[in-house]
This record gives structure tokens, C-alpha cells and sequence, in this order.
């Protein structure tokens, strides 16, 4: 071997010990290890305990039992009951232990009654154009429901004659979302759930505090467990060197709470109140294909203009204000208004609405619901994750038994192979229903997609899973007669033709049998995931 191979080999070694060290610091271990640590100490004390003393045993056991009669009579999700019920009659008391603590947490309802305090004191400023809903009322009566529910129970109100361009990859979103971060004059708001460092952030970080410097207000958020791994605090500390407001919604902390089940998983971007963009696509090299992680990642996203603007702002000024204590001049974020007024087409209709996890209402799975029990020909989805509720498993069986053309894409190559045992679990039944179902073969599909009847589609951040569908804070772009929803058509088309799969039953009966097993146990356990 020569001198310089020897060299080249001692240095690839000494890379090794040097990596599992700083894994092994690293703050991702040590939140893991305090976790896992008090998980233990709360199993092991009470074990040890019960074990010692009968009496106590069998009163955790009662109190186990009643704990599954209660849930049992409650208004939660069937699912969510039976992941908690079945823990609390095969380990009492290490299960009732924990459900005690992560159910009676002042935490949790301190940001609770803070949220629903600032979306009651903004709801003036989200106002419902009358007219509109009245000529919706008479002409569109299918519309005007769902609008009308939006509107009521979530929050967010219709607008007529915006601007929407879709964007099938994020390689095309990402030039315009630079192109509009240049031209930003006011101000620049960005909620994102990951935030990691690569060239994407770099890029877009040099842009922030350029505009930054040159008077424009930016405001920077993004979630504590999304990018608690992967966004340096270097880098926030520089963008707050030069003026860029920053703030982390939920830090994720080594403490055992329910609150840290609640993300914020949006991804908005709003610059002067006249653009903004809405999707599945985080800030991450893999999301543009800069580099490859789990084949070729396909996602989307939709770009607005005109007054609908306005949802996306209050969205972010919603929970930016329940994180810092804030409040802001509302109007004043407002697009200003240009001569001529809205030359926009007068065609079509847009809702953006966001759905949070801390009121009552089920925004993003009832207007998913209502695209499905009202499609009249087809109805087609992507989503990187299949895990829905009864309901939603009813609605699609009912849409396929009714001759609606139901399709679903889902990943062929995964990013979390526990989920994706979970999603395959459910073809079987889905093929006996009627429904097609695809795998995206390139690679990930992370696009959380529905179109029905070329006349309406969804685009956003609501995953068919428990976690969106209940635990995060989502939002979406709801386009109902739109220009750009025959471009959401053609992207389908291509998949269909071109970089899909169909799966059939003889590729479903081929599962191994060892995923079929873990499958099962897992699928308990899928509102915990």
C-alpha cells in the first residue's frame, strides 16, 4: 500500500470513532436518553411498588378500568381510545401513571385557551363578503356549504376572482419563491415545520436579512421538534443579528407533556400581503432535489394572489402572537391597494383555511369528507402517509361503491418505514372497495394532493393520518373552479402514465409475513405515532 492510500485509509478511520462521538453527545441523544430515562423511572417505581404492596396493585388496576370506561364514553376518535385502552388493561400501572400526567397538564391548556383566545379577538378581521355567500347560496348550493362551513367553523372566509399557480415539483416552486422574496418591499412573514441547512436555507437566509437590512420587516417561525435537529442556533442568532424576528413555536424539551404532540406543521410564506405560497414543501435540499435521500422526492405547492392573501397573513399572525404575546396592527399588513383596483380574472374561488388541534373542530378531515361524498365522476389523492379514521374509511368506501373513480399515490420508497408498514396494511382493503391504489416509484411522494371532477381541488399540509388530521396545526388551499386546477389534472395524468405504479392483489398477498405481523401491532397504536 502506498504512502498516500495509507493516508487516505488512516484518515477514513479516524472519521468513524470522531462521528459515534458526536452522536453520542449529540442534543438529539441526550433528549432521547432524558426521555427514555423518565419513561423508566415512571415504570419502574410504580412496577416495583405494586409488586410490594397488593393493595396498590390492585388499585391502579381499578383505577385502569375506569380509565377505560371513561375514555370509552368520551368524543374521542375510536382509534385514539383503543391506542390508549389497550395499554391501560395490559400494563395498568405504568399506562394509568402516564395518562394522568399528559392528560391534566396546565401547559397544555394555557396555550389552549391562548389560542382560542386570539383567533376570537382576530375574527373581526377575517370578514365574510355577503354578497358573495348569498350568490353563492342561490347559484352554487354544493359550494356554499363547504364555504359556509369553513367560514363558521374554522374561521377562514371564500374570496371570488383570485390569482393560483400550481407547481407540481418543488424545483419549480423554489426559483419562485426566490424571484418573490427579492421583490418583498414591506414585509416578509415564513412559518415553516422544518427548516434544514443546506443550500436551500442558505440561499433563502441571505435573502432574508439583505431585505432585512434594507428596511423590510421579516418575521421568521418554525417549529421546535420539525427543526430541532437540523436548524442551527447559529444561524438564528445571525439572523437576529440583522433585524429578522425569530421565533420557535413549541421548543421541544426533554419533558413528558402532550403539549410536544402539538406542531406546527404549516408551511406559509406571505410577502406584502399580494403573494403567498401554501404546500407540502418544507426548507430542505431533498424537498428541490438538491440531494437525494429516498429517491426522487415529489411534492407541490400553490402560489395566490389577491385578497386571499389575507387568510394566509392572519394565519401567521395568529400563532405568532399566541408564541410572543404580541399584537399587531392588522390592517397595516393589508396589500395595499393598486390603480384600477383587482384587474384578476372573475373566475373561480379560493379558501385558504388552517385547521389547529386545540379546539373541537375537524377542519382539514370534514373538508376532505365533503370533496369525497360530493365528487360526481372521480376523486384522486396523494399523500406520503395513509392512516385515516373510520370516517374518512367510510367516505372513500361509499365514493368507490357509488361508481366514483377513487385513486390514491402513495410512496414507493418511504421516510418512515413504521408508517409506510402501516399505509401498505390498508391496500388490501382498499382494493377490495374499488379504489385503485398507486405507489410513486421514483421514490417518496411527500404531496398531500385531492382533485375531483377537473373542477376541485386541495392542496397543503394535511396528511391522511392521525397526527395532521388531530394533533397538528395545518393549513391548505382549498380552489374550486380555478384556472390552475387543469394543471393539478395534468400532473396527475403524468403520474398515472408515466412515474406510477398500479398496485394489484397479487403484489399485496406478496407482503412478507413479518410486515403483515408488525402491521397489526402497529396499526393499535397509529393515533400515537
Amino acid at each position: 500500500m502506498s504512502e498516500k492510500q495509507d493516508n487516505t485509509s488512516s484518515k477514513k478511520r479516524q472519521k468513524k470513532p470522531k462521528k459515534l462521538i458526536q452522536i453520542i453527545f449529540s442534543q438529539k441523544a441526550t433528549i432521547i436518553l432524558l426521555l427514555a430515562i423518565q419513561f423508566l423511572l415512571i415504570f419502574f417505581t410504580f412496577t416495583k411498588l405494586s409488586e410490594q404492596y397488593t393493595y396498590l396493585h390492585v388499585l391502579f388496576v381499578t383505577i385502569s378500568l375506569v380509565l377505560a370506561i371513561h375514555l370509552l364514553n368520551t368524543n374521542e376518535n375510536p382509534a385514539y381510545k383503543l391506542a390508549w385502552i389497550v395499554p391501560l388493561l395490559a400494563v395498568p400501572v405504568f399506562a394509568t401513571v402516564l395518562y394522568l400526567m399528559l392528560s391534566n397538564q396546565p401547559g397544555t391548556r394555557k396555550v389552549k385557551n391562548a389560542y382560542a383566545k386570539k383567533c376570537a379577538n382576530t375574527r373581526a378581521f377575517l370578514t365574510t363578503d355577503k354578497k358573495l355567500m348569498d350568490r353563492l347560496k342561490t347559484q352554487d348550493r354544493e359550494f356554499y356549504k363547504l364555504a359556509r362551513y369553513v367560514d363558521v367553523c374554522g374561521g377562514y372566509p371564500a374570496y371570488e376572482g383570485q390569482s393560483a399557480e400550481y407547481f407540481p415539483l418543488g424545483d419549480d416552486k423554489y426559483p419562485a419563491m426566490l424571484r418573490e422574496l427579492k421583490k418583498a418591499e414591506n414585509f416578509i412573514f415564513m412559518e415553516y415545520f422544518i427548516v434544514d441547512d443546506g443550500e436551500m436555507w442558505g440561499e433563502i437566509m441571505d435573502i432574508l436579512i439583505e431585505k432585512s437590512k434594507s428596511g423590510v420587516e421579516v418575521r421568521f417561525l418554525c417549529d421546535g421538534m420539525g427543526s430541532q435537529f437540523t436548524l442551527p442556533s447559529r444561524d438564528l442568532k445571525t439572523l437576529r443579528q440583522n433585524g429578522v424576528k425569530c421565533l420557535i413555536f413549541n421548543k421541544f424539551r426533554p419533558m413528558i407533556s402532550t403539549i410536544l404532540n402539538n406542531r406546527d406543521h404549516r408551511k406559509i410564506l406571505v410577502v406584502d400581503g399580494n403573494v403567498a405560497f401554501n404546500g407540502g414543501i418544507n426548507i430542505a435540499d431533498e424537498y428541490i432535489n438538491r440531494i437525494e435521500r429516498f429517491g426522487h422526492w415529489k411534492d407541490n405547492a400553490v402560489m395566490i394572489r389577491g385578497e386571499a392573501v389575507w387568510n394566509f397573513t392572519m394565519m401567521f399572525l395568529q400563532m405568532w402572537e399566541v408564541i410572543s404575546g404580541d399584537t399587531a396592527q392588522y390592517d397595516m399588513y393589508r396589500a395595499k391597494k393598486t390603480e384600477g383596483g383587482n384587474s384578476l380574472p372573475k373566475k373561480g374561488y379560493v379558501i385558504p383555511y388552517a385547521d389547529s388541534p386545540l379546539d373541537n373542530e375537524e377542519v382539514g378531515k370534514f373538508v376532505y369528507i365533503d370533496m369525497i361524498n360530493n365528487a360526481k365522476d372521480y376523486v384522486y389523492i396523494t399523500t406520503p402517509y395513509f392512516i385515516p379514521d373510520n370516517e374518512l374509511m367510510t367516505a372513500l368506501e361509499m365514493a368507490a361503491k357509488s361508481g366514483i373513480d377513487v385513486r390514491i399515490i402513495t410512496p414507493h420508497i418511504p421516510d418512515k418505514w413504521y408508517i409506510h408498514c402501516i399505509t401498505k396494511s390498508y391496500y388490501r382493503d382498499l382494493l377490495a372497495i374499488g379504489i385503485k391504489v398507486y405507489e410513486y416509484d421514483p421514490g417518496f411522494i411527500h404531496a398531500k394532493t385531492f382533485l375531483s371532477d377537473d373542477k376541485k381541488a386541495i392542496v397543503g399540509t394535511i396528511n391522511l393520518d392521525y397526527r395532521s388530521l388531530y394533533l397538528h396545526f395545518e393549513c391548505a388551499t382549498y380552489m374550486y373552479g380555478m384556472d390552475c386546477i387543469k394543471d393539478i389534472r395534468a400532473d396527475f395524468d403524468d403520474l398515472f402514465a408515466n412515474k406510477c405504479h398500479l398496485v394489484t392483489p397479487e403484489e399485496v398477498r406478496s407482503i412478507s409475513f413479518g410486515s403483515r405481523f408488525a402491521s397489526v401491532l402497529l396499526r393499535i397504536f397509529a393515533p400515537l405515532l
